[in-house]
């Protein structure tokens, strides 16, 4: 019997909140039902913490189910309240930049075929023309203040310094217009988004149920945390975005196969569409065999491979590999090595530099006199190939694709750096 898709749901942690689990149970047994799930346009790409909702209305299409991408035009040019501080207004002309850069990362994970088609949708299309006496009239008065003062990020908004501007406070009654007008026009019944939406959330169940007398469901999921309950998807270069341009795909790999022995199995059954069978043997295999790490290498094989391509993926391990002495770095393309020089930090350096200086500037030692000693000592590497002169200038038979040079130093640590004139 195939398992249902709440309780697998579940199973992957996928599940915070519902407006009601016996509803919502009903309602997808009842038939293929229609759901949407929103993201706005607040920055040029998508972060890892929005892939966590994008798989998620996968995983209900792949169900049956008929997916709704919303990707917010209009909400993007107002910005959801957040926790502290005001968001800055971005320019109209931006934003809609942004929309379409948006919708191309989305577009991908979705099918737009068969009797489950998803379909792109953009709330700018029916808020464009409507005037502020229509939205007070039509939509403001179903909203009650003392309901949108007690959600929670506006509530501390208001007990804060900051206070909270009419803009941002109104965003909550713009969201629940889109369900609202997703309803009328798709029939859309279900919205998912993280639990901390579920504010927004609610007011779109809430005002269509006054304005069509119906009862539609709403579906959130946690928030995507560490173990120790650190937050999740910042590294020290700052977010992990899904644009190959603001986060390389090697840097991307690392990011996953760098994930901690006591995450790695929440993290696969979150973001990976592996089967409960083989994530348990994973996590057999975590218990028995940390060292191996293969949950780690399982799980940055399979989130680079869904969001930026087989190709992408197999170039982040071909690249981690060369980098550290176990294959060829001539073999690696520009951008691969660029992505490596973002993740390393590397370093721009003068031409004529030695192997002594670049070994300080990719931040391998801490001084010109410990450099030489590793030099001395046998300990150092230019592209691989150990170097036992210390007086040695990195030069053009040194430079890889777009003049990068790799520098190592034992077998862990290593470092980019590129000389220019």
């Amino acid at each position: 019997m195939t398992e249902h898709l709440l309780d697998e749901l579940a199973w992957r942690g996928l599940i915070s909140q519902t407006t009601g689990d016996d509803e919502l149970r009903a309602a997808l047994d009842e038939g293929p039902i229609t759901l949407y799930c929103g993201f706005d346009p607040t920055a040029p790409s998508l972060h890892i913490g929005n892939l966590v909702q994008i798989l998620t209305v996968r995983r209900f299409q792949l169900a049956g189910h008929k997916p709704l991408m919303l990707v917010g035009g209009a909400t993007g040019l107002i910005g959801d309240p957040k926790m502290a501080g005001e968001r800055t207004l971005n320019p109209v002309e931006v934003v809609h930049q942004w929309v379409e850069r948006i919708r191309g990362q989305i577009e991908p994970f979705m099918s737009f075929e068969g009797d489950n088609a998803a379909r792109m949708v953009n709330n700018y299309e029916w808020t464009k023309d409507m005037s502020a006496i229509e939205l007070l009239r039509d939509v403001g008065k179903y909203f009650r203040l003392g309901t949108m003062i007690a959600k929670d990020t506006v509530a501390r908004r208001l007990n804060s310094d900051e206070g909270i501007s009419y803009t941002e406070f109104s965003y909550q009654v713009m969201q629940g217009m889109d369900y609202l007008e997703l309803y009328r026009r798709y029939g859309c019944t279900l919205q998912t988004g993280g639990s901390d939406q579920w504010g927004n959330l609610t007011s779109g169940t809430e005002l269509t149920r006054k304005a069509e007398g119906v009862s539609v469901h709403a579906l959130s999921t946690p928030l995507i945390t560490k173990a120790d309950g650190t937050k999740f998807g910042k590294t020290e270069s700052g977010t992990v975005w899904l644009d190959a341009a603001m986060t390389s795909p090697y840097a991307f790999y690392q990011f996953w196969l760098n994930q901690a022995d006591a995450d790695v199995i929440s993290y696969i059954k979150v973001f990976t569409f592996l089967s409960r069978e083989e994530i348990e043997a994973l996590e057999v295999k975590v218990a028995e065999e940390p060292f191996r790490r293969e949950a780690q290498r399982t799980l940055a094989w399979e989130v680079t491979t869904l969001v930026h391509g087989e190709a992408a993926a197999q170039g982040a391990v071909d690249a981690s590999q060369a980098l550290f002495g176990r294959g060829e770095l001539g073999s690696l393309d520009e951008s691969t090595l660029a992505g490596c020089a973002q993740e390393l930090g590397g370093a721009e350096v003068p031409a004529g530099t030695t192997i002594v200086d670049a070994l300080v500037a990719a931040g391998i030692v801490d001084s010109k006199s410990a450099a030489r000693r590793s030099v001395q000592e046998g300990g150092a590497y230019v592209n691989n190939e150990r170097v036992d002169d210390p007086d040695l200038v990195l030069g053009a038979e040194h430079a890889l694709a777009g003049g990068w040079v790799v520098v190592r130093r034992g077998k862990k640590s290593v470092g980019i750096v590129r000389p220019v004139a």
